[in-house]
């Protein structure tokens, strides 16, 4: 059972990331739940097509006579189970981060695998729900600026975000998004990454139209576009996620 808790600034693709992976995954056999954790901006929804369900997270973890699997939905197209939050203010307001723990300490038997994406930032709405996960995939997106200044980006991203986790003994890895830059440029970062922080890269994704596109079909740029170069990045992604957390990706449950 492995909870892993998606983390970054706004924009970097956090929920995009926590789509693609929870697909990447259920494809290959594992029963997959996604939550949104973001309480308070949630649209991991809009990603599955689910941004107007009658039961969300929300309605879950403000009443607690709410059966959870009532706000559980299995996603046609990729076969992901989806816990959505609900745009609602009315329903955002009073939520509870620590029944949000609660409710996924309940789920973790029924689903062995679940993706949890966070807010933007230092993720307090899903604080309470580290102390019951196994990992964390900090999102970043690479700004096109000189080299010299990725020094002060890992530190206010990476080295921030890595210290939660590493508070709650978590197993931290990276992934970089909407990468435009050169391919030595990248290498670059990766090896900041990896050898001066200590930290894999688990995957990077190269900027694609075809994911917003995805986004507003609400099928993940893994099935709705499948040749597509983010795509393609994205089952690498989880090929190598696969074998961080188990091992080895030679054969799905």
């Amino acid at each position: 059972m492995s909870i892993i808790v998606v983390t970054g600034r706004g924009g970097a693709g956090k929920t995009t990331t926590t789509a693609n992976l929870s697909t990447y995954f259920a494809q290959r056999g594992y029963r997959v739940l996604a939550v949104d954790g973001d309480l308070y901006l949630p649209n991991l929804g809009l990603h599955f097509a689910l941004d107007n369900v009658k039961y969300t997270i929300h309605s879950v973890v403000k009443d607690p006579n709410i059966d959870p699997e009532w706000a559980i939905y299995r996603h046609r197209e990729t076969g992901v189970y989806v816990m959505p939050g609900s745009p609602r203010l009315e329903d955002v307001i009073g939520v509870s981060a620590q029944r949000l723990r609660d409710v996924l300490e309940d789920l973790k038997y029924k689903y062995p695998l679940i993706f949890l994406d966070s807010p933007t930032g230092v993720p307090f709405d899903t604080l309470p729900a580290f102390e019951i996960s196994n990992y964390q995939i900090i999102v970043v997106e690479v700004e096109r600026s000189p080299i010299y200044s990725f020094e002060v980006m890992v530190e206010n991203e990476v080295l921030k975000l890595k210290a939660l986790g590493d508070k709650f003994g978590l197993k931290v890895g990276v992934v970089l998004n909407k990468v435009r830059e050169a391919a030595d440029v990248i290498d670059k970062i990766v090896e900041v990454i990896e050898e001066e922080i200590g930290v894999p890269v688990l995957g990077v994704i190269p900027f694609d139209e075809a994911v917003p596109e995805s986004v507003n079909a609400g099928i993940p740029v893994i099935v709705y576009k499948p040749r597509s170069e983010a795509a393609i990045a994205f089952k690498e992604c989880g090929q190598i996620t696969e074998e961080w957390i188990f091992g080895s990706s030679e054969s799905s449950p």
